[in-house]
């Protein structure tokens, strides 16, 4: 075998179409889009939408409901596992008080976002005493009943501020 014998595999290679090369190519004028204006060009594969100029859908629809994504408070999660893993690993001093920055300290949590919240998943077998933003009502029952206790720390959440309505109108 020669260098000038070498070919692709019969088949492999499609000669690319050209379109708008004249009448006679089949592909030609409108390259087969079939329209003048803004279907025509490129990027623009029908407006999403558009109902030829009758009011679309998404507008002849009534707007319906409220989301409060926006006040929602994000919290990271531990479980009860977790915290007596890291206990037993002796990351966590549980003499000590367990609060959000220790976790971060000793690498349980990478951030506390908006807090951490405490949940049952496991078994805790040491006394502790955590100070964390939430706890679930089975992780409370787990930590007392190992003779530690928590401490909850309230935020203070700024009050909306709505604009003041004249009165002398």
């Amino acid at each position: 075998m020669k260098l000038n014998e070498l070919a692709p595999k019969p088949g492999s290679k499609k000669k690319r179409l050209h379109v708008g090369r004249g009448i006679g190519s089949g592909k030609g004028k409108t390259a087969g889009r079939g329209v003048k204006g803004q279907k025509a060009r490129t990027g623009v594969s029908g407006v999403r939408g558009f109902e030829g100029g009758q009011t679309p859908l998404y507008r002849r629809l009534p707007k319906l409901g409220f989301s409060n994504e926006a006040f929602r408070t994000n919290l990271v999660e531990i479980n009860l596992g977790q915290l007596q893993d890291a206990i037993d690993a002796k990351k966590i001093d549980a003499k000590k008080l367990i609060d959000e920055d220790a976790l971060i300290a000793s690498g349980i949590l990478s951030r506390k976002r908006d807090g951490v919240k405490l949940l049952g998943n496991g078994e805790l077998k040491t006394k502790v005493d955590l100070k964390i933003t939430k706890a679930s009502k089975s992780a409370q029952a787990a930590v007392e009943k190992a003779g530690g206790k928590i401490e909850f720390i309230v935020r203070e959440v700024a009050p909306v501020k709505r604009p003041v309505r004249n009165k002398a109108q």
